[in-house]
């Protein structure tokens, strides 16, 4: 039977109630007074059931579709504000013993190149990244226990916390590696970790044995229950996300769903992060062979039904899409993005070659990091660095409670602000500088606090005027 307190894997996501869901949400999806209903339940920013949210979901009326977006846009300003968090991936490893049939580093995969960086590589990928302007990372590494143990993972943690150049230097790892244990979790909580992420890849267990038909990542339940391990092993923040293609969407978004509420029964705190990738084209993996994929239209609604389902979890899209999409989700939800990524083991020092290809998938948004801070300005946002959260204590139940009672936006908009200023005096080219100080005069007098914000003021002189660096609230 269905219990989202329950512990055990398909408790908490249940096929049958997944299916039973589906099947009331076809039966009433139609039902233009249920869904207003539902609609006005999601503007008190208290969330929506599973339930609810597939009724949304399989609704084909184009006035609910517009009714849910613009609900969408509203919640992401009332709890984000304009502002988009930016980060990159750091590929540690492709070496991989699973046998994932979705995924390049599938260990089938004999043409690929296998690497590993050296900590000595890492220095460089870092300085790198440091040099762009990165001041948060999610490392990546395949599952490997000979070449990726979790001593090499936290070595790779301790380097890249003390990489110093120049006035650069990463203040947020986060982490997106296989499950594991909780003993291995709190390992990685000592080391000061941000976000723990995990993708299901899908929900449903029959495909996903078949998805994963080698390796440790074979057994579902393990696979599924690393969060609970996570936060057992004192990480606040956990991160979930499903491959969008793999199996029928609606099925995807009823279980991520179920997940985000099984977090919050269990551990009082839901996901910390929601990411939405859709499967793209890589090294012996062709999208087409998977038939569940969602076009844009589809993907734009999963975008806002999540955003007003799970009001005050952060959203997350990669590069794997390009300008468009990601111009087009921004404002349904998404509060964080990547930038100038590369997918590649070792990537942001040395282009690959076709012949020498490592990368896991490819980058639909090829546009640098420059580019990107520039676009979001262009278009109202404000590209924010930040990670004072983290480093100030504010994380798991204890960021959620601020965003609900609002006092996040005094911490995050004058934080958003102060990292631009960085960002603007340190690496901006001279037409996103540009940009940047003729928009920050502006965004500054919309900090409500005006002791924050003579600050702020402060602060933001002290970097423009006096070279010094690293103020947050």
């Amino acid at each position: 039977m269905y219990n989202p307190k329950s512990q055990q894997a398909e408790t908490f996501i249940n096929h049958a109630e997944i299916m039973d869901t589906l099947a009331f949400a076809k039966a009433h999806a139609d039902d233009s007074s249920l869904c207003t209903e539902i609609l006005a339940k999601a503007a008190q920013k208290k969330g929506l059931s599973h339930r609810e949210s597939a009724v949304l979901l399989l609704n084909s009326d184009p006035k609910i579709t517009k009714a849910i977006e613009k609900l969408a846009k509203r919640i992401k300003l009332d709890i984000y504000g304009n502002r988009i968090v930016i980060f990159a991936p750091l590929y540690l490893s492709n070496y991989c013993i699973n046998g994932c049939v979705y995924c390049p580093y599938h260990s089938q995969n004999q043409h690929i190149v296998r690497k590993k960086l050296t900590q000595k590589d890492i220095i460089k990928e870092v300085t790198a990244l440091q040099d762009m302007g990165h001041k948060r990372l999610a490392i990546e590494a395949g599952e490997d226990p000979v070449h990726n143990p979790i001593s090499y993972i936290l070595e790779c943690i301790n380097t890249i916390y003390h990489i110093r150049h120049k006035n650069g230097a990463i203040r947020r790892v986060n982490v997106n590696i296989a499950a594991t244990t909780e003993e291995e979790y709190h390992m990685l909580k000592n080391a000061g970790i941000g976000t723990y992420i995990l993708f299901q890849e899908t929900y449903h267990k029959e495909s996903y044995e078949k998805l994963h038909p080698t390796g440790p990542k074979h057994d579902y339940a393990y696979h599924t229950e690393a969060m609970d391990r996570a936060m057992a092993g004192g990480i606040d923040d956990v991160g979930l996300g499903v491959l969008f293609g793999l199996e029928n969407y609606p099925y995807e978004l009823v279980g991520l769903l179920m997940h985000a509420e099984h977090l919050e029964a269990v551990h009082g705190v839901g996901p910390h992060t929601i990411s939405i990738p859709r499967i793209k084209r890589a090294d012996d993996i062709n999208p087409d062979d998977f038939d569940n994929g969602i076009d844009d239209d589809t993907f734009a609604k999963i975008c806002a039904i999540i955003r007003i389902s799970v009001p005050y979890t952060g959203m997350i899209i990669s590069t794997r899409e390009n300008q468009s999409v990601r111009e087009r989700l921004l404002p349904l939800g998404i509060s964080q993005i990547s930038g100038g990524s590369k997918t590649s083991v070792g990537g942001y020092v040395k282009p690959e070659t076709n012949k020498e290809n490592s990368q896991q998938f490819d980058v639909s948004d090829q546009r640098t990091l420059d580019e990107i801070v520039a676009w979001l300005m262009k278009l109202g946002y404000i590209p924010s660095f930040c990670t004072a959260c983290y480093r100030e204590g504010r994380t798991g139940d204890r960021f959620m409670t601020f965003c609900k009672n609002g006092q996040i936006q005094n911490f995050c908009h004058p934080n958003a602000l102060i990292t631009l200023q960085e960002y603007l005096q340190d690496y901006a080219s001279a037409y996103t500088k540009q940009i940047g100080e003729m928009l920050l005069p502006r965004l500054f007098e919309q900090i409500p606090n005006s002791l924050i914000r003579e600050k702020t003021k402060q602060y933001l002189d002290d970097i423009a005027q006096k070279n010094m660096r690293d103020f947050r609230f």
